[in-house]
């Protein structure tokens, strides 16, 4: 996508969002959210995909800036390429919010986050009574997680971790997804399978690669002896989990996050204080609990909003 030049003067409603990658599911319902709670509040939203490039992703960040845009909401690619883009805006005095992801420093207005060292504990919590059920306790976990550079992975995989060592469940090797692309996912879960004669879980720091994981499980001859968790979720998902297919996942509330974005900016841009850390909880849900939480499901973590309000 191609910078659209700023041939006039943005007005002090326009925001800009900057966003790692467009392509993944996560990002399009929070900017669904973003978008929604925009235009309640009349503002104009910029929408930017880096797609994964620093160099890309900086280049957005700038052109925000020069273009003089009332504030930035980004979800940067890493907490480290964060603290360089926040650099730049402190310089121009550039209020910024950040929505998920996170950031090694710098300042900003507000970190929009979810509990993600929690959620994760409680996504190993249940895993390990499922294995527990079945008898498969002294087996081993696999973890396919997502980059660590991000301060949300490193969290995710602290609270996990954290509930394997409390159910003296064994975890083996941690695969970090780059391009998060299903072959990679695939050949991830098949080197776990292959690692481990014993594996009785993997568990996908994510979800739009569910479907790889699960591939691999049936191409190694391992359907049924092999658990799968999750976090986040598809909109399949609301199938999958009734039927035991995705033991677990750890929901944020996507859609819930870029309302609370635009909020949070819009309140800093009338003056008033904004909490500088808001952390929204994680649903955990599995097929024991789907049927109560699935209204909630439905509004805050896919954006599917009522027509009537």
């Amino acid at each position: 996508m191609q910078l659209v030049p700023s041939s006039a003067k943005k007005s002090n409603k326009t925001l800009t969002y900057i966003v790692s990658d467009l392509s993944i599911p996560f990002w399009q319902v929070l900017e669904r959210g973003l978008q929604r709670t925009a235009q309640k509040l009349d503002y104009n939203i910029e929408v930017y995909s880096a797609d994964n490039s620093i160099k890309r992703e900086l280049e957005l960040t700038m052109h925000a800036i020069e273009s003089k845009v009332a504030g930035i909401i980004i979800s940067p690619i890493t907490s480290s390429s964060a603290a360089t883009l926040l650099k730049f805006t402190q310089k121009a005095n550039m209020p910024v919010v950040i929505a998920d992801i996170g950031t090694d420093g710098g300042e900003y207005v507000s970190y929009i986050s979810s509990d993600n060292k929690s959620g994760a504990y409680g996504v190993g919590k249940v895993l390990a009574t499922q294995l527990r059920k079945k008898g498969w306790e002294k087996g081993s976990v696999g973890i396919i997680a997502i980059p660590q550079k991000r301060s949300n992975g490193r969290a995710r995989t602290a609270g996990f971790m954290q509930a394997m060592k409390e159910a003296k469940i064994k975890t083996i090797g941690i695969k970090q997804q780059a391009t998060f692309l299903y072959q990679e996912s695939y050949d991830y879960s098949v080197e776990l399978i292959k690692q481990a004669p014993n594996l009785r879980a993997i568990w996908i720091q994510s979800s739009n690669r569910h479907q790889a994981v699960l591939d691999a499980i049936r191409d190694t001859g391992k359907k049924g002896d092999i658990l799968l968790a999750c976090f986040d979720a598809e909109p399949v998902f609301m199938e999958m989990i009734p039927e035991n297919v995705i033991a677990v996942t750890g929901m944020q509330q996507t859609y819930l996050m870029g309302e609370e974005a635009v909020h949070t900016m819009d309140a800093h841009l009338k003056g008033i204080i904004v909490n500088k850390n808001v952390q929204l909880p994680i649903l955990i849900i599995s097929a024991q609990n789907m049927a109560e939480k699935l209204a909630i499901i439905k509004r805050n973590v896919l954006g599917i909003e009522s027509v009537q309000h």
